[in-house]
């Protein structure tokens, strides 16, 4: 039998401010300053600081091996940072992270849920383990929501892979997070689905205030959804700016073709421009 926490929290409804005017004023969530990580003397994350702000949505863009999983991992509490700090709700998540990770949450689809449980139990037992109170009707909410009702009898193994996609992103929302991390959200999505889900997210941002990290290789999501965006090389923030900012600095038409240029080392100096710092 699973039971719930002593303490729980009930749902937030509603955010009083929009997102464009959370980016400019609220506080910030989420400040990292001067994160390193090391593996066998090899840096995978170099001197990297930036800020999340509440209602904002910071995506990391970067070819594989750029450091953006491993940022999120530190953010998590997964890996250690070998220097730097990580605060997150004004909590240092080194030292202190058991104070804030009930506020926080993180989806992947290259995470799997546990696959003999049913999706109903798997969102029940993390509802639970957060401290919902209103679990029951938390997980009904969002299976509507996400148009996960017809999957709840079904076990997570027997899903697909968008299926596995859109059940991972409801158990990142069930304890309506103050912080979502988010890495590669819609891969193995169709586009239309995948569109849909952007569509909530940014619904679902709108009216909680919700603070996103988000890790994409997907331009038009990063676009879409982000408005700050870090682009990574080898462990480090060369750049950062809005995407249409961004677009315009490298006289590029697209932030995919500014990303290729940085994939493939064929950017000049300008990459490393003084917001990079």
């Amino acid at each position: 039998m699973i039971r719930a926490a002593v303490t729980c929290h009930t749902i937030r409804v509603t955010y009083s401010d929009t997102v464009s005017d959370t980016a400019a004023t609220a506080d910030i969530v989420v400040a990292v300053e001067n994160l390193a990580k090391t593996f066998n003397g090899t840096p995978a994350v170099a001197g990297v600081s930036f800020t999340v702000a509440r209602g904002q949505t910071v995506a990391l863009l970067g070819a594989n091996g750029a450091g953006k999983t491993t940022t999120i991992s530190m953010l998590l509490g997964l890996l250690l940072p070998s220097a730097g700090t990580i605060r997150v709700l004004g909590v240092d998540m080194v030292h202190e992270r058991h104070r804030v990770l009930g506020r926080i949450n993180f989806s992947s689809p290259y995470v799997d849920l546990p696959r003999r449980l049913t999706v109903a139990q798997n969102l029940t037992f993390f509802a639970h383990l957060y401290g919902v109170c209103d679990a029951r009707e938390r997980v009904a909410r969002l299976a509507e929501e996400l148009d996960l009702a017809a999957l709840l009898r079904r076990r997570s193994g027997h899903l697909s892979a968008g299926q596995k996609t859109r059940v991972s992103l409801a158990k990142a929302l069930i304890n309506d997070p103050e912080v979502l991390l988010l890495d590669e959200p819609t891969a193995s999505l169709d586009p239309d689905t995948a569109d849909w889900v952007r569509a909530y997210l940014a619904a679902y941002q709108a009216r909680t205030g919700l603070a996103i990290l988000l890790a994409s290789h997907n331009m038009h999501e990063v676009e879409r959804l982000a408005d700050q965006v870090l682009m990574m090389r080898a462990g480090r923030i060369v750049d950062r700016g809005a995407p249409g900012e961004l677009v315009r600095r490298h006289g590029r038409r697209t932030l995919e073709e500014v990303f290729l240029d940085l994939a493939r080392g064929a950017a000049t100096g300008a990459l490393r421009h003084p917001a990079a710092q």
